[in-house]
């Protein structure tokens, strides 16, 4: 059945990409962070220990929530590693394990990175898709973002 929510089909096409996008940089970024958790060392250990795991647990929950709203847009989502690491700007390094503060660093740039192509996609959302449903999705989505990132810049100062 075609979808009719006052989104042209064009439009909807690239909100989906847009997402499609957006999600596969959530998926790299929440495996470096899952990495991060497993491999976490030195005398904060306990403490970034349940900070990465907390910070995994919020981008799981925002994954789930972009597949669905690619859902809702009459489309099925992408679901493997290679789709998400064509598609993601963040990018993993195997075989490298960096100390606490270059991993720290590292999943901070990551994080940021993903702000500023999250306020590129709400505008694009807005002007270009006209779909302001996705562009408050989004925001709310760049808001965790700018959160997490704000915790992980204070372990550096």
């Amino acid at each position: 059945m075609k979808i009719n929510i006052g989104i042209s089909e064009k439009n909807l096409k690239n909100t989906v990409t847009l997402l499609a996008t957006v999600l596969a940089g959530e998926m790299t970024l929440y495996t470096k962070t899952r990495k991060a958790h497993w491999n976490v060392t030195g005398e904060s250990f306990m403490e970034l220990h349940k900070l990465y795991e907390n910070q995994y647990k919020q981008l799981e929950e925002a994954i789930d929530e972009i597949a669905e709203r690619i859902g809702k847009m009459g489309q099925k989502t992408i679901g493997t590693m290679s789709e998400f690491l064509v598609l993601s700007s963040i990018k993993e390094h195997p075989g490298k394990y960096e100390s606490t503060k270059d991993t720290i660093k590292e999943l901070l740039t990551d994080h940021e990175t993903v702000i500023v192509q999250l306020r590129k996609d709400v505008d694009d959302c807005v002007t270009k898709n006209k779909d302001a449903g996705t562009a408050d999705f989004l925001t709310g989505l760049m808001e965790q973002h700018e959160t997490i990132a704000w915790i992980l810049r204070r372990y550096l100062n």
